[in-house]
């Protein structure tokens, strides 16, 4: 395994450690910590580039490491390396998005209004992976009304109109109170209900929890993924209160905007079918340890 390491690394290049040893999760910190405590390694930011409709954009990246055998530090300690690097961690694959309309009656801020717009691109996104896997989706009360393709989101095929319509939930009039203003909600079969999830990109992961949480109180025990999504950047934020006690039972999992833009652009391109739900453990990642 540490020889598959060392063929794949060059000096002053960002790598990543999960990509090139097959570690993920918890074994692939522990991996990353290790080799970060030699000499010859740092960590270190690369830019990463996120393309939305043929428009690059230069965001925070995730944490690499970074071999300078020519520049050591002192053993068993941790040191950053600042770098002007930037890396695309999702060739090939773009999202796409076609025009998109906020509700009229949304009240925003004007220097809200591109976050509100990106919120809006990443629920569309959630609704045609949905679709693409088979699945209903409630998309929250107030965002029913964001036009796209010069249509309601609430009015696309297998939007949910009404959590009464739906099987698996109409008997707990609770538990639907709790998940109107919820981002977005997976059925699928009347049987099963694939993941709860909340965008959290212009508010604090502590709102989306809340709402999630409170659902979890008041619907029967289910397995079912709950899920934040949000920007990539933000995923040490995501961890931090997805770990507070009052959320553990959430047992949280981080469903980062690339991972959801590079399946979005995967079932654009392939059309994806005859996946299981359990396809949807390869692109988000449990965060609640």
């Amino acid at each position: 395994m540490i020889w598959r390491l060392v063929n794949a690394i060059r000096p002053n290049q960002p790598i990543n450690v999960d990509r090139i040893l097959g570690a993920s999760y918890n074994t692939r910190s522990v991996l990353e910590a290790l080799i970060a405590h030699t000499p010859q390694f740092y960590f270190c930011y690369p830019g990463r580039i996120e393309s939305i409709n043929s428009n690059d954009t230069i965001k925070k990246g995730h944490k690499h490491l970074m071999w300078m055998p020519n520049l050591p530090h002192e053993n068993g300690i941790v040191k950053e390396k600042k770098t002007d690097i930037v890396i695309s961690e999702i060739p090939v694959l773009e999202a796409y998005y076609d025009s998109l309309v906020l509700p009229n009656d949304l009240v925003v801020d004007e220097l809200d209004i591109d976050l509100k717009r990106r919120h809006a691109q990443i629920q569309v996104a959630l609704y045609f992976i949905g679709k693409q896997l088979g699945f209903r989706t409630w998309v929250a009360q107030n965002d029913k009304g964001i036009l796209y393709q010069n249509k309601k989101l609430g009015e696309f095929e297998g939007v949910i109109s009404k959590l009464d319509d739906e099987v698996l939930i109409k008997s707990h009039q609770d538990a639907i109170k709790a998940a109107l203003l919820i981002d977005c909600i997976w059925f699928k079969n009347g049987r099963l209900m694939p993941a709860v999830m909340e965008i959290e990109h212009s508010t604090g992961v502590t709102s989306g929890l809340t709402r999630m949480k409170n659902f979890y109180d008041r619907f029967p025990p289910f397995p079912t993924r709950y899920v934040v999504v949000a920007p990539d950047e933000d995923r040490a934020k995501v961890v931090k209160e997805a770990n507070k006690p009052q959320f553990a039972e959430l047992e949280t999992k981080f469903f980062p905007y690339s991972a959801v833009e590079e399946l979005y652009a995967l079932c654009q391109k392939r059309k994806i079918k005859g996946v299981t739900e359990e396809f949807l453990d390869c692109y988000m990642e449990p965060v609640y340890s």
